[in-house]
């Protein structure tokens, strides 16, 4: 899907659920722990708190979800785990989720693991 569209069909979605335009329409970039432990659920713990981007069976942020390479990944389970990443999307701060994800990209895990404002997912 254009990009364009998503974004409009983002801004549509959160005017009809109590949001502001401006809120709708300007992307933030965020950065953290992008854990995704089991099938279906992620979410990215950045140093404003943690942001939904999945629940199995409810919810999933529209976009796609970075690509990690080995040494970017600290696997959990069979396919599951957590890396650093950095994403721009559109967010609703009221629910703390990521409503549609327009980039993201991997980091080196030394990035968030050198930030003191983020803690390190624990399995």
């Amino acid at each position: 899907m254009h990009r364009t569209t998503l974004l409009t069909i983002c801004v549509l979605w959160m005017l009809a659920s109590g949001c502001s335009a401006a809120a709708a329409a300007k992307p933030q970039t965020r950065c953290g722990w992008f854990d995704n432990p089991t099938p279906g659920n992620a979410w990215l713990h950045d140093r404003d708190g943690e942001w939904t981007i999945a629940i199995q069976g409810d919810y999933e942020a529209q976009g796609d979800w970075p690509q990690f390479k080995d040494s970017q990944w600290v696997p959990v389970g069979w396919s599951h785990g957590y890396g650093c990443a950095c994403m721009k999307a559109v967010v609703d701060t009221k629910t703390q989720r990521i409503v549609s994800i327009l980039s993201a990209h991997a980091r080196p895990l030394s990035v968030c693991r050198k930030d003191p404002a983020l803690k390190e997912p624990e399995r």
